[in-house]
């Protein structure tokens, strides 16, 4: 199996001087999590909604707070990407993309863009396919945090943690979960800019001596339960790789948070599934 029996077309490109605002509604239109960058000389860059995600860490620089409409998709681009031919073997890309930590790779054929495979083009391989092993076996450590942690605490623990994380209820069970897309397409501008706070309250943890009772909490402009996405999909340990992956499709989501008894086991991501791959 090839580059070219897996990878998408058309591609999406946009302009260096385009507004980051138009690259997002394009990527909400159409769907997807990247567009190529092109210029005069040709391919020039990406940008994933990777860069619009972690752009929205409060307390940046305060050229990243700018509003979208007037940052320029070059000003959060990545450059100097890395590219292959369509006679590339598909489990040779998986590992590129372990390798480099990235979720694309550009199609190149004299010299022009004609394709690319993306993290999603692999998941739908029969590479993936053919894995039979328990979710047991392939599944990570859930990186948590509460329903009530400040944006810029989330952006620092998927930065930390790769990518995903499970929020959690005051009683320790799942409440949602909080991808790149999250973030990427979070679009409350007047939360974004700090605008108001809010206290909530909360029952804290019964002391030694039996007592509880309610407590007040101040909570940043925009938290975790803002930008997450509830409910989340769930699957026990034993369950076999190509039943959870199907569970992924019906779902249309790329982790699983992985429970027995009760009791969070781990989350098994789409990144754990292609490492197999890429074995």
């Amino acid at each position: 199996m090839f580059a070219s029996d897996i990878m998408s077309v058309p591609v999406h490109v946009v302009a260096p001087d385009d507004t980051v605002a138009y690259a997002r509604n394009l990527m909400v239109k159409h769907k997807i999590s990247r567009l190529l960058i092109v210029n005069e000389n040709g391919l020039a860059g990406i940008v994933t909604k990777k860069d619009l995600a972690y752009r929205l860490r409060q307390g940046n620089a305060s050229w990243k707070r700018r509003p979208l409409s007037q940052l320029r998709v070059s000003t959060i681009a990545t450059e100097n990407l890395v590219v292959v031919s369509q006679d590339t073997p598909a489990i040779q890309i998986a590992r590129i993309m372990i390798e480099k930590d990235i979720s694309s790779v550009p199609i190149v054929d004299a010299g022009s863009v004609v394709g690319i495979v993306t993290k999603t083009d692999l998941m739908k391989s029969t590479l993936v396919r053919q894995l039979s092993l328990p979710v047991e076996d392939v599944m990570e450590d859930a990186a948590t945090v509460s329903r009530y942690h400040s944006l810029a605490h989330v952006v620092s623990v998927m930065k930390e943690r790769h990518k995903k994380v499970l929020v959690l209820d005051n009683d320790g069970t799942p409440a949602g979960i909080i991808t790149e897309t999250n973030l990427a397409f979070f679009d409350d501008e007047q939360k974004m800019a700090g605008v108001g706070g809010r206290d909530v309250m909360i029952r804290r943890r019964e002391k030694a001596d039996g007592t509880s009772g309610p407590g007040q909490l101040a909570v940043a402009p925009v938290t975790a339960e803002d930008v997450m996405t509830a409910p989340v999909i769930t699957c026990p340990p034993g369950t076999l790789l190509p039943e959870a992956i199907e569970l992924m499709k019906r779902h249309h989501v790329n982790s699983l948070v992985v429970m027995e008894n009760g009791t969070i086991s781990g989350i098994l991501k789409r990144d754990d599934i292609i490492k197999e791959v890429a074995k």
